[in-house]
């Protein structure tokens, strides 16, 4: 529960790279994650190269974090894998909040680049990949060692958004 309490959205980080190890972690948070009829349909994009970084932040006005992370995750979905495509947002919704949580469980700062709310920024990410077909973009996570933000308890209850039994 902590990590669920404590994480922000982490835009600046320092110039420490992110051990192997550490995304290794995260990687297997993120196929931990439910799945519709455990279809488990998701694939990964580890981008650590700063050229690579520096490029893909300008596939989305919102990604310019992309660039002075020491590692960015694209989280894509196979549609061939799909019985229940549905299904596929969700399954791939909660595999990027694995990654979010798993690294600030592991002292990192992330954030959650959003593209699948843009047919824009999808085609602009599987030009940059050339993805086929099949393989659907949906969300980058830009992660590293946060730099001046940190991942701290902000209380967001709020009581009058809970309904119980009625509307």
């Amino acid at each position: 529960m902590k990590e669920i309490f404590n994480r922000r959205s982490i835009r600046k980080f320092t110039d420490q790279a992110v051990e192997s190890e550490k995304i290794d972690k995260i990687l297997r948070a993120a196929m931990q994650a439910p799945s519709a009829i455990n279809e488990q349909p998701w694939e990964f994009i580890v981008v650590q190269d700063k050229e690579q970084l520096s490029k893909l932040s300008l596939t989305s006005p919102y990604a310019k974090p992309a660039a002075d992370s020491s590692v960015t995750i694209v989280v894509l979905g196979n549609a061939n894998e799909l019985k229940v495509a549905a299904g596929l947002d969700e399954d791939l919704g909660a595999a990027t909040q694995n990654i979010l949580l798993e690294s600030v469980h592991l002292g990192l700062g992330a954030v959650w680049l959003g593209v699948a709310t843009s047919d824009e920024v999808k085609e602009n990410v599987r030009k940059f990949f050339d993805l086929p077909d099949h393989i659907k973009p949906y969300s980058m996570i830009a992660i590293g060692y946060p730099d001046g933000q940190e991942n701290k308890f902000v209380d967001r209850y709020k009581a009058e958004r809970v309904h119980n039994n009625i509307w």
